[in-house]
């Protein structure tokens, strides 16, 4: 039985207990998934300053969900804060975030694919993402949405057809093959929108999920797990901080 926490990375006013219930009916039979959140924080995480301030508690977090022997943590949100940091202080522990495995399954279903973001002030912190990934060729547009990250499910119809719009412009002027829903709060959006433009759609919430399982899986059938040689190595004295 895999054991994953997914982790949203805010406090207890922004935790979305809807994500409960729509990522337990994607999970894996053999998977135990389970949710939290910090006990303080921001209700979002749109800025870069927010995403400073809970670093700490989140990597805090991170360390004590490897030490009660969970397979994997997802830190939930596209920004993936922490991630990086997160896979210096483990050692066993799969660590994921959406946005990682949202650009990996895409590169692999498309040859180039367009994410979809709900403020322009989201793009250039997922720019920096993408290149950092290695996907920056594999990237045909950012298209705007113009939501905040609060807005997505005030009226569903609106949001998904706006979805619809800015996918097709992707899809015909950018030569999309694939599209990413650039938030986690876009999770439920994914079938109406995939069956209206007819390409894949990939939920990240969905996809770190499963993303999770299958790192999981190669880790214990063939000992394939983050190497901490040289970029992720940890830090010789964590209790130093």
């Amino acid at each position: 039985m895999r054991k994953i926490i997914y982790i949203d990375p805010v406090g207890p006013d922004g935790a979305c207990s809807e994500i409960t219930k729509y990522l337990d009916c994607v999970k894996s039979k053999d998977t135990k998934l389970e949710f939290t959140c910090l006990e303080k924080g921001p209700k979002h995480l749109e800025y870069r300053y927010y995403s400073a301030l809970i670093l700490p508690d989140l990597l805090d977090l991170v360390k004590k969900l490897e030490e009660k022997e969970y397979d994997a943590a997802i830190i939930g949100c596209f920004y993936d804060p922490g991630l990086y940091e997160a896979k210096e202080i483990l050692e066993r522990m799969v660590v994921i975030a959406p946005a990682e495995a949202s650009l990996h399954i895409a590169a692999t279903l498309s040859y180039k694919f367009s994410i979809l973001v709900g403020r322009r002030k989201w793009i250039p912190q997922m720019m920096e993402n993408v290149i950092k990934y290695g996907f920056k060729d594999r990237l045909a547009s950012f298209k705007c949405l113009d939501f905040a990250v609060d807005e997505f499910h005030k009226d569903e119809k609106i949001t998904l057809d706006r979805m619809i719009k800015k996918a097709n412009e992707a899809i015909e002027y950018d030569g999309a093959e694939a599209i990413i829903l650039g938030c986690t709060m876009n999770f439920g959006f994914y079938k109406e929108l995939q069956k209206f433009i007819k390409v894949p759609v990939i939920d990240p919430t969905i996809a770190a999920v499963k993303y999770a399982e299958f790192l999981i899986d190669i880790r214990d059938l063939m000992g394939w797990y983050t190497s901490k040689k040289f970029a992720f190595e940890t830090p010789y004295d964590l209790k130093m901080v």
